[in-house]
């Protein structure tokens, strides 16, 4: 069963971050000094679902991405105005946002 059109389209304008951007974001924020991650476990599981749903098309997507979409959303507008113009906030902020594949300083696609 294919995502509403609605939740796919506002799903990507808050996703904002390319798939690669986003794989190298959390590549680098799981990075440790002395320790990397393998690619597909590299971020929070939320970011890694954001991206496996990136790569999909609309009608190949599960009950679970929906949920993710969703989620991810509705964290976004929580902590961003609906208008999502680029903004400058605190850096941990906006690292959190960015592990949602949303950067708050980058226009929308």
């Amino acid at each position: 069963m294919p995502v509403d059109t609605e939740l796919w389209e506002e799903f990507h304008r808050v996703v904002n971050m390319s798939s690669r951007e986003l794989s190298e974001w959390l590549r680098i924020r799981s990075a440790e000094e002395t320790t990397e991650e393998l690619p597909d476990q590299a971020g929070p599981k939320t970011g890694r679902h954001v991206l496996e749903i990136l790569q999909k098309r609309r009608g190949d997507l599960t009950s679970d991405d929906e949920r993710v979409m969703r989620k991810v959303v509705d964290r976004v507008h929580a902590e961003r105005r609906d208008d999502l113009e680029p903004t400058a906030g605190q850096e941990n902020w906006r690292h959190r946002l960015m592990s949602l594949g949303h950067d708050p300083l980058k226009g929308g696609r």
